[in-house]
């Protein structure tokens, strides 16, 4: 369906009257069986209003451009509506069933998915306690094999010219108290560094901060207690490595606490869940909004 203005009336024209139309007060559903208000378009006994593509201007576009965008968009509209109308009737009765059936179906999972958030969203305790964590880590240890290597280490990337690099160097080795405080002191100058050597990092990690180090070589560099030196076109590596573990050993709990949380958290939300979805069914059932029929047997 085509938008066409009396050939006596100029784009202006048009344009003034579209806009008027647009911006009428109100909002209401996209298709009314009977109109209330001056319509834009008509397809059938459906029609489009001038408050439905309200909201759909911009603003800032000319009113050139707001009257060919209105018109656009009435064509779109009468063209779904139209086709909607002979698919209804030229479509086999089953497949407009079928339709129909996963219509209501997507609508239902729809409503239920966002209930269900809701009441989930409802819920206060998000905490997992360290107990309840290290239970079930001992309980599933079985099911954490880690699927690549991890590493503690600390590191630091110095400038290629950096004046004090035997001393940054023993001191990342041996890490005493003094030690710590002396790196920090100069680690601005620096161009990395990692002194938490307790944290668990993958090793694809370890290698996109240690530009040197690929997944061919790692294996020479990173092994137990193992102190490493390497060197490229920007800058000068120094590692030492604290311990590894590789791939099919079980992972650390420090390593996955933030998995077994969530996952903990979620059978938490779930068993609640349950629990209102059961409260549902016996409060419908004591209200005889629920009722299951018995039916004889043959």
């Amino acid at each position: 369906m085509m938008l066409r203005m009396p050939p006596n009336r100029s784009l202006l024209h048009a344009t003034l009257w579209l806009s008027t139309l647009v911006f009428l007060a109100g909002c209401g559903d996209l298709w009314r069986k009977e109109p209330d208000n001056q319509p834009l378009a008509r397809v059938g006994e459906s029609y489009l209003y001038a408050e439905d593509v309200r909201d759909l201007l911009d603003k800032n576009l000319s009113p050139q451009d707001s009257a060919a965008f209105v018109s656009n968009l009435i064509n779109t509209w009468a063209t779904r509506q139209l086709l909607m109308s002979r698919a209804k009737i030229n479509l086999p009765e089953e497949r407009i069933e079928e339709f129909e059936s996963l219509i209501s179906d997507y609508r239902a999972e729809l409503y239920t998915r966002a209930y269900k958030e809701a009441l989930i969203a409802q819920i206060s305790d998000t905490l997992v306690g360290d107990e309840e964590l290290s239970e079930f880590y001992e309980s599933e240890k079985e099911n954490f094999k880690l699927q690549e290597k991890i590493v503690q280490l600390r590191f630091v990337e110095l400038p290629l010219q950096f004046l004090n690099r035997d001393e940054v160097t023993e001191r990342l080795r041996r890490f005493e108290g003094e030690d710590l405080a002396f790196l920090d002191s100069v680690g601005v100058q620096f161009k990395k560094l990692h002194f938490n050597d307790s944290l668990w990092v993958p090793v694809s990690r370890v290698i996109e901060e240690i530009v040197p180090l690929t997944y061919e070589n790692e294996e020479e560099y990173l092994k137990n207690s193992q102190f490493f030196e390497m060197e490229d076109s920007t800058g000068v590596y120094l590692t030492r490595v604290v311990n590894v573990l590789k791939p099919n050993e079980i992972a650390p709990l420090s390593y996955i606490e933030p998995r077994i949380r969530q996952v903990l958290l979620n059978r938490r939300k779930m068993k609640h869940l349950r629990s209102l979805e059961a409260d549902l069914m016996d409060e419908a059932i004591r209200q005889k909004e629920f009722e299951i029929y018995e039916t004889e047997q043959n």
